[in-house]
């Protein structure tokens, strides 16, 4: 099996248990995953945020699979990552992670740098909307 099982950017709605069978493994003893989804809120905003509309690189796809790789490094295990694009509404999911490895440590450790790499380097850009109809612009590191 592939390290990287999945590694997606999606306009679809992001399926959360095609994710955990994608690492589903009897070698492995650990899953985590991390399901980010769209809050009503931003300490930025003036107001209550509505939607959240994302765009990516076209690179992104691959850009994605090899942060996943990266995080994973010499560690044994899979890692299915999918991010989304386009109009998400409060609640939808905008980033699933699972992580699967022998022990929990380093799934916690693998699952943790697949965000933090995705909010630093993935090339995905998201336009807030409030409820005002105030928009705001947010790209890598933010």
């Amino acid at each position: 099996m592939m390290p990287v099982p999945i590694a997606r950017i999606s306009g679809s709605p992001l399926d959360v248990a095609a994710h955990f069978a994608a690492v589903d493994d009897a070698a492995m003893g650990a899953v985590t995953s991390f399901v980010g989804t769209v809050r009503d809120h931003d300490e930025d905003a003036g107001g209550a945020v509505v939607v959240l509309e994302y765009s990516a690189h076209p690179d992104a796809e691959a850009t994605l699979r090899e942060l996943a790789q990266r995080a994973l490094g010499e560690t044994p295990g899979l890692v299915a990552v999918s991010h989304r694009v386009g109009r998400l509404s409060v609640g939808d999911a905008a980033v699933v992670i699972a992580v699967a490895t022998a022990h929990r440590a380093e799934a916690f450790e693998v699952c943790r740098t697949v965000i933090e790499t995705i909010k630093q380097e993935l090339p995905v850009w998201k336009r807030q909307v409030e409820a005002d109809g105030t928009t705001a612009w947010k790209g890598l590191g933010g």
